[in-house]
This record gives C-alpha cells, sequence and structure tokens, in this order.
C-alpha cells in the first residue's frame, strides 16, 4: 500500500522495530503498510495533501493580521492547494517532511524539558508520520484508525519505553512542545496533510491520540467515535510487546 524511502528526507531509516506492530514491514530505508493487517479500522484510501515546497513558499512566513487569523489563511491555502490522492506514500512523505519540520532539534534548548533528547524527537516524527494515515470525515465519523493512533501505546511497543517514558512523549506530543509561537508553526504546517491537529485527550494526555482532521469537522461526533472504541484497541496495541527487547 505505502512505501516511505527517507534516502529523500531529512532524517534516518524508520527503526526497524516497527514491524512489531501487525502489517508493517522495515527493509533498510523503506517501510511498507499492508492496509488488511495494519488497520482498526479502514474505510477511505484517499486523503488531502499539498506539496510541502508549496507550504513553505506560500504559508509558513506568512504573517496574521487583525483580520485574518493564521486559522483562515490556512483554511485559505488548504482550499487552493490541496488535492485528493489515493498515494498512501505520497502522503507519509509529506507528513514526514510535516514533522522534520515541527520536531526539529533546534527547539530542544528552549524547551525547558531536559529529559527530553534528540532521540525522543526522532521517536515522535516517526509515529506522527504514521498517524497521518488516520482519517476523520466532515461528519466527525473516524474512518481510518490504525495502530498510531495511539501514541504512547504504539511507541512503547516499538521502542521499548517504559511507562514513566510514554507518558512524558504522550505530553510532549500533546501540548508541551507546543508554545503560541509552535502553535503557528503547527497550523500552518498542517496545512500540508488538509487540516489541523486535533487531540483525542482534554487537560492531560490519557493515550487518546490525535489526527489532522479537517476544519469544519465535528467534533462532538469525533469525540462519541472515538470513545467507543478506543479502550479495546489499545489493549490490542499493547499485546505486542516484547518482553525481552532485542
Amino acid at each position: 500500500m505505502a512505501i516511505l524511502d527517507t534516502r529523500t528526507a531529512p532524517t534516518d531509516a524508520p527503526d526497524p522495530r516497527w514491524d512489531r506492530l501487525p502489517g508493517i514491514q522495515v527493509h533498510g530505508n523503506h517501510l511498507s503498510i499492508d492496509p488488511t493487517e495494519y488497520f482498526f479500522r479502514f474505510e477511505s484510501n484517499s486523503w488531502l495533501v499539498a506539496d510541502w515546497e508549496s507550504v513553505g513558499s506560500g504559508l509558513l512566513d506568512v504573517d496574521e493580521t487583525t483580520e485574518s487569523s493564521v486559522e483562515q489563511l490556512t483554511l485559505d491555502f488548504i482550499k487552493s492547494h490541496c488535492e485528493s490522492t489515493s498515494d498512501a506514500a505520497r502522503v507519509l512523505t509529506t507528513a514526514h517532511q510535516v514533522y522534520a519540520y515541527l520536531f526539529r532539534e533546534e527547539h530542544l534548548s528552549g524547551l525547558g524539558l531536559p529529559r527530553v533528547t534528540a532521540d525522543h524527537l526522532g521517536m515522535l516524527r516517526e509515529a506522527a508520520t504514521l498517524m497521518a494515515l488516520n482519517k476523520v470525515e466532515l461528519d466527525g465519523h473516524i474512518s481510518n484508525v490504525g495502530p498510531c493512533w495511539f501514541f504512547p501505546a504504539a511507541t512503547s511497543v516499538v521502542f521499548d519505553l517504559d511507562d514513566e517514558t510514554g507518558a512524558m512523549l504522550d505530553e510532549v506530543y500533546h501540548g508541551g512542545w507546543f508554545n503560541e509561537h509552535r502553535r503557528i508553526e503547527s497550523i500552518k504546517a498542517h496545512a500540508a496533510l488538509g487540516g489541523r491537529l486535533v487531540h483525542g485527550c482534554q487537560s492531560v494526555p490519557d493515550q487518546s491520540g490525535g489526527v489532522v482532521a479537517p476544519y469544519g469537522a465535528s467534533m462532538a461526533t469525533f469525540r462519541r467515535d472515538l470513545g467507543a472504541f478506543k479502550a479495546q484497541w489499545i489493549e490490542q496495541v499493547l499485546a505486542h510487546h516484547v518482553t525481552t527487547p532485542a
């Protein structure tokens, strides 16, 4: 279904331990996904994307004004530049570029999170890239759900993280990384994936993950749908824990 070749991307090859999750195979710089094995729910094989280069040249350096907020600028950009694709490899490649930009190491010194390392950022980039294949429809129904929806569960399986470290990364992903400047960066960058990042968590991370949802999607329906399947599918992800790390 999808192949990500990181020889053309700004990070290293994907961690080979991703193949602990069903439907994923890693061969050097290539990662492939079999949708029949990988997804818990797979109802849509199309996604909105825009070329990352166009986001960089046409949106990242555009400032909001008193008459046009960053959200409105981003929505206008999506309407003008995004197109539907059924090429999952293109989605993954675009997401790889988005998260290489958002979780870049230059921000580490100013975070006030001394336990977060460059290696942790690599884990965030890889997991978030795979999360881009999840999908929410305009009516709020969640049409695609893979293991990486449940961020700390998936990363604990793949990277052999203990509960404390997994919770720390979930906190960074959930919001600890995004002060107002980086929140604006996130809004603009996610235009390449056709929407905005919406967390399933509330005030604290609770394994509800996140998804790039289209502007205007019903959040009430989204929350009901997520609540209905969350516990059962987290349990299935955690079942792939390796008791003795390689």
